[in-house]
């Protein structure tokens, strides 16, 4: 009995030992995440570039865009074009902004659709995240801005009216740069927040994938019913266009796709490579929008 109570005291005093977000981020936390098919990349786009953008990327990967609206969608005034592209290995939500664009929108990379606003809120703030923009209503539902360890931006939304999409034919993967201080705090909370998992843990992946083909880096896959997220540590020291994209898009065939997206305007910025099992090329839209595009090698 003596023993039993020593070791029970003994994990007491380990628990209380703990950081209160360390503590917060073990507990268990209620599931909000919807599906990977509600995952969108937020695009900020001069307006005058809009229409040559949204003609681009659906030639490049197909799918329709939703009618264009011009609405208010921050809690301050302003006024943006808005439309959503949907395609079949990615959505984008895309801004063209014709009033300034008010802080701190337009430095969130992503917008994650939630079961319940209040609930994902407290669920985000318990797993570490703050809140930068508290939640809001806009035109067709409920907003907030929220940042991870190492600033991580994205937004939570959820819909008054719920949405249905189309499951993707392949999920599009979210590229995060963080640096090796912050790494190990952002995927214990996103994980936490997510129910994800750590899918891999590459120590040594090749430079190439960052642009730095003599030198390797530490890469983080991670899956969850947000849909994929790829973590990059680096050290910051990148070359251009590294650190840009966003969002990395799975396409059945690589030479295909970039053939459509050349015919419509959009420019190579990293030639093809192959690596992890993946042929891979970084691309620029008309309007400046920046992504990776991938196949399976």
């Amino acid at each position: 009995m003596r023993i039993r109570s020593y070791a029970a005291a003994l994990l007491m005093g380990a628990c209380l030992a703990l950081p209160l977000a360390a503590q917060a981020a073990t507990s268990a936390s209620p599931a909000v995440a919807v599906a990977p098919q509600y995952d969108t990349t937020h695009v900020y786009v001069a307006v005058e570039d809009v229409d040559k953008f949204v003609a681009s990327f659906l030639a490049t990967f197909g799918g329709q865009s939703t009618k264009q609206v011009v609405a208010t969608v921050t809690p301050t005034p302003s006024s943006t074009t808005s439309q959503l592209l949907q395609t079949p290995v990615g959505t984008v939500s895309l801004f063209g902004f014709k009033t300034p664009i008010p802080s701190p929108f337009g430095a969130e990379r992503t917008g994650y659709l939630v079961t319940d606003m209040d609930v994902a809120t407290k669920a985000a703030v318990a797993a570490g995240a703050d809140v930068l923009v508290e939640p809001f209503p806009d035109p067709i539902g409920r907003d907030t801005v929220i940042q991870w360890p190492g600033g991580v931006n994205m937004q939570l939304y959820w819909h008054t009216t719920t949405p249905n999409y189309t499951a993707f034919e392949t999920v599009p993967e979210n590229r995060v740069y963080v640096s090796a201080h912050k790494v190990k705090e952002f995927v214990k909370d996103w994980v936490a927040f997510s129910h994800g998992k750590v899918v891999s843990d590459d120590a040594k992946a090749p430079g190439v994938e960052i642009g730095r083909p003599n030198d390797t880096y530490r890469r983080v896959r991670i899956e969850s019913a947000f849909g994929k997220m790829t973590v990059l540590v680096t050290d910051g020291h990148l070359p251009w266009p590294y650190g840009r994209e966003m969002t990395g898009y799975e396409v059945k065939n690589l030479d295909e796709t970039l053939a459509k997206a050349k015919a419509a305007g959009v420019t190579v910025v990293v030639e093809p490579y192959t690596a992890d099992h993946r042929k891979a090329v970084v691309v620029q839209f008309p309007g400046g929008y920046v992504a990776e595009i991938h196949s399976a090698s």
